[in-house]
């Protein structure tokens, strides 16, 4: 057994290099030269070779001078690469199957595969397991490979679009504040990196009513960027068509069922706020916005599941009431569950508290505000994870005529 500091190193730097290192149009024999190099010694691999595949066939691609013994074609029928289909990453443990691997069929080392894919090519990684290997190894190293090189082929896909990927999802972000009779909004996301999984919009019915939704798709980066598009335009043209806000959230469950990207679930609170203040609202599974009034506090909890779960799914809608001088405060997940050095979460009651202090400001001084002390709370260090929140008041009679500046 290895010492499991260093595997574990070696294993992080492995994964970087597979996000970050140029490969010079040569990634999938790039990856097994450092696969074989970092571990070959560690893990008890030899001989690594690629098996591309073309048609129904797997041609073998690396080295390009391999030993006579190797078989160069597996059928896609074949059992071997059907069982590297289905499990991904696949342990031949038994000496028949290993033996798949070779043009003669007798005692041959026991072999490990690893599947990786993009939207048109597969590839099979194979490796030999020499004396003392261990099956847990293997298989903590097959799987954390396959996933990363997965999602390097996957941005290699977008290549150069990764900017235009960003400035679509600012596209689809609000550009400036909503402005309503009586009411101050305003609404702030802070992506992990440089594209996230949370979003926010508004929709504003140009009769003193507006609707207010805010959401987080699963994960963050490309995958659920590209998702987020698809939500936002999808709220915005069922509400545009005066749909309900169940029917519309269930044809948006229909959307993501859908989706062909890595993250497929969505939460999702949205809001229709009337111009006396009656709030109707939809909770698909997102943490409950907090409504600080005279009277206390109401959290705005869940009234259905969380998007892309099923295929089918119940919503249920609620009411709640914004009297003048009252405060919604929506947001994320990457709020609540911001972490100290302690692993200590930030919480909602600490927004709570803070969100009392300070209820008297403006919307935007609010939302400034909140996400400097969770910034601060885990001493400054990077977000990991997507971070939003949008903050709705209700102005007094003695405020009314426009949002704060």
């Amino acid at each position: 057994m290895t010492d499991p500091k260093t595997f574990y190193r070696r294993l992080d730097y492995l994964l970087a290099a597979i996000r970050i290192e140029p490969s010079q149009g040569d990634l999938i024999p790039h990856v097994m030269r450092l696969l074989e190099s970092t571990f070959s010694e560690q893990l008890h691999i030899a001989n690594g070779r690629i098996y591309e595949q073309r048609g129904e066939s797997f041609f073998l691609v690396y080295p390009k001078n391999p030993p006579a013994a190797w078989k160069t074609l597996l059928p896609m029928q074949s059992t071997v690469i059907r069982l590297a289909a289905k499990h991904r990453s696949y342990i031949y443990d038994d000496p028949a199957l290993s033996a798949e691997f070779y043009k003669q069929r007798q005692a041959r080392p026991h072999v490990t595969a690893i599947w990786v894919h993009n939207q048109d090519q597969s590839w099979l990684l194979i490796f030999e397991l020499t004396k003392s290997w261990e099956r847990e190894e293997i298989s903590l190293f097959s799987n954390a490979v396959r996933t990363s090189l997965n999602y390097r082929l996957f941005t290699d896909i977008i290549g150069g679009s990764l900017r235009q990927a960003v400035e679509i999802q600012k596209s689809l972000l609000p550009k400036r504040a909503l402005e309503v009779d009586g009411y101050d909004i305003y609404g702030h996301s802070q992506p992990a990196e440089l594209v996230g999984g949370d979003f926010y919009d508004y929709n504003d019915y140009q009769d003193g009513a507006f609707s207010i939704s805010i959401g987080d798709a699963s994960g963050h980066g490309i995958p659920a960027a590209l998702l987020v598009r698809d939500v936002v335009i999808g709220l915005r043209m069922g509400l545009a068509r005066d749909m309900r806000l169940v029917y519309t959230l269930q044809k948006l469950n229909t959307v993501i069922q859908r989706s062909t990207y890595s993250t497929n679930f969505v939460s999702l609170f949205i809001g229709e706020v009337e111009a006396d203040g009656h709030l109707f609202f939809v909770n698909a599974g997102h943490p409950g916005p907090i409504l600080l009034t005279s009277d206390g506090v109401q959290e705005l909890s869940a009234t259905g599941i969380t998007l892309g779960f099923l295929p089918d799914i119940k919503l249920g809608r609620s009411h709640a009431m914004l009297p003048p001088d009252s405060v919604l405060v929506m947001f994320t997940d990457g709020i609540i569950e911001r972490e100290d050095e302690n692993e200590e979460q930030y919480g909602t009651q600490r927004l709570i508290d803070l969100v009392n202090k300070i209820r008297e400001k403006p919307a935007k001084e609010i939302s400034e505000a909140i996400f400097s002390d969770v910034f601060n709370f885990a001493h400054s260090t990077a977000w990991e994870d997507d971070a939003t929140i949008v903050v709705v008041k209700r102005l007094g009679d003695q405020s009314r005529g426009g949002p704060s500046s």
